[in-house]
């Protein structure tokens, strides 16, 4: 596998209350905000969103930004866009592995897979 970058990613990725990616204090080789990472530890969706939906110097379709993106709209109810970002970040031309904060690396396709299923596992259980 070719790894075009490596993100710093927060170990609860496939949790949907807990947000996608940074390491330390912001994002890993993105401009401070660009993936709304600060935004999502403090909860605040929708600074996040707009974080992520205003950051033009990241490509739309960067698995990073689909990620957390997709994170966004599952905690604002929006299970549906949060689905659609998963599944992109899955099956898009682009892919590197991610750090988790506990040191683990993942693909970026299996990290949007693992969310998508966990997604799909909250509304099964309801």
């Amino acid at each position: 596998m070719k790894t075009a970058k490596i993100v710093g990613i927060a170990a609860g990725i496939l949790l949907m209350g807990t947000p996608a990616f940074a390491q330390d204090s912001g994002e890993i080789g993105y401009a401070k905000g660009a993936l709304g990472y600060d935004a999502l530890v403090a909860g605040q969706n929708e600074l996040a969103l707009q974080q992520l939906e205003a950051a033009v110097a990241v490509d739309v379709n960067d698995p990073a930004r689909l990620i957390n993106l997709g994170q966004v709209y599952a905690r604002m109810g929006r299970a549906g866009d949060a689905a659609r970002m998963f599944m992109t970040a899955m099956q898009g031309d682009r892919n590197f592995d991610l750090v988790l904060a506990d040191g683990t690396v993942i693909n970026s396709r299996k990290a949007a897979n693992q969310a998508l299923q966990n997604l799909n596992s909250q509304f099964a259980g309801r």
